[in-house]
């Protein structure tokens, strides 16, 4: 009776995973505002999912907009495009197969785990305990707090251990559950860290002055959804009464000129503020932490995908940041910095004017909150494979990624 329980759940599990088989990617190319009215009508009339922008409210002329449109409305939008004079392509033919494609073939057991492969919740859990155990010379780790689900946030304070506190910098990866890419490059910087402190200066210097504090995965909930249910779910898996819809998008529930562009009051939209700033435990729990640990903490780093952009405060408002032009500088410093490796081209300036207006940012929040040196990666690519991207670029986006967080972090040690 146990085993055929056993499997009746097990099937039911895989029942529930989402297939996105037929399903497109297009990317519009609107020039008019009749362009931009087609858009935003499409998104009214059936279920669309932004890539980028993230709303249609953010939808304007001469920005490029990547929709995931489902497989029984795809004939319906062939025809209104083709009706219409809008330059539009396909990014992705078929998702699901581009799903597939993206985690390549294992050359590890498939429970262990690698710095070059996508790594599940359960794999980074037990990482986040080795890693720790195996550099405890050089690694604390602490429970900020709890997710909606009840999983522990665990943040690794990477230095040399000193007895009394040091400066320090706050990263974070994963707060958009499918950015899979986000969520590798925080287990690239540890391991980074911890096997290059004896060996590169420029990071030895920087442990011993300075420390990293680094939450892995921000929404664990929802990353843990996108690989056992919902590869392309984005927000937290919280529950709000009166509503069928679940889960707030944690990137615009900050206190940070929070719903007021660029976010949305409808908890069905991906663009969720939730009911109110910091309804969502997992924000909470950070911004409790960087509170609390304001006096040293000099930076703040958030790691997303993707567009290829360097961002700073603000997105929130069209007003230059008080620091405006150092913030550029270093901006700009970190891009050179990336692009000298493999020739990836980075775009850098305030988040309103360089991508869109959004409301609740963590990087604007933690600027506001006095983090002067506040910063947000859109990893690889610029739109080919978007929130796919494949095994195979884990390497280079993480060692492009990591000159660029070091000429930050030593810029910001510099000025200490």
């Amino acid at each position: 009776m146990k085993v055929l329980l056993l499997l009746g759940l097990v099937a039911v599990a895989v029942a529930e995973r989402t297939s996105f088989e037929g399903e497109k990617v297009f990317r519009l190319k609107p020039t008019t505002d009749e362009h931009v009215t087609l858009i935003k009508d499409l998104a009214l009339s059936m279920e669309v999912d932004f890539w980028s922008p993230e709303s249609a409210e953010q939808v304007t002329i001469d920005i490029d907009v990547d929709i995931h449109i489902p497989a029984s409305h795809t004939s319906m939008v062939y025809t209104v495009l083709n009706q219409s004079d809008m330059e539009h392509e396909i990014l992705i033919e078929d998702l699901q197969a581009q799903i597939e494609a993206q985690v390549e073939s294992r050359t590890v057991t498939p429970r262990s785990h690698s710095y070059t492969k996508y790594n599940s919740w359960d794999k980074i859990q037990a990482w986040i305990s080795s890693v720790s155990a195996a550099n405890s010379d050089l690694i604390s780790r602490q429970v900020i707090g709890k997710t909606y689900e009840g999983r522990p946030m665990n943040v690794l304070q990477i230095g040399k251990k000193t007895g009394s506190p040091k400066p320090a910098i706050f990263l974070d990866c994963g707060i958009h559950a499918r950015e899979w890419i986000s969520t590798a490059f925080c287990q690239w910087f540890v391991n980074e860290a911890v096997t290059t402190y004896r060996s590169d200066s420029q990071m030895a210097s920087l442990l011993n002055q300075m420390d990293v504090y680094v939450l892995p995965v921000f929404n664990i909930d929802g990353y843990d959804y996108t690989w056992k249910s919902n590869r392309m779910w984005r927000k937290t898996r919280s529950r709000k009464y009166g509503t069928r819809c679940r889960g707030t998008d944690p990137n615009r529930n900050f206190n940070a000129g929070w719903c007021t562009v660029g976010a949305s009051r409808d908890p069905c939209r991906e663009t969720y503020c939730g009911s109110k700033p910091e309804s969502e435990i997992e924000v909470k729990n950070v911004a409790d932490f960087i509170r609390k640990n304001k006096s040293i903490i000099k930076a703040y780093i958030t790691v997303h995908s993707y567009s290829q952009l360097l961002l700073f405060p603000y997105s929130y408002s069209y007003q230059l940041a008080r620091d405006h032009a150092e913030l550029m500088r270093v901006a700009r410093g970190a891009t050179r910095a990336l692009t000298s490796m493999y020739g990836t081209q980075y775009r850098a300036g305030p988040g309103a004017t360089t991508i869109y207006p959004a409301s609740g940012g963590s990087e604007d929040w933690a600027y506001d909150l006095g983090v002067k040196y506040s910063y947000t990666f859109e990893l690889r690519d610029t739109g080919r494979y978007g929130f796919l991207l494949p095994e195979s670029q884990i390497k280079p986006t993480c060692e492009e990624t990591m000159l660029a967080v070091k000429y930050i972090a030593t810029y910001v040690q510099k000025t200490l």
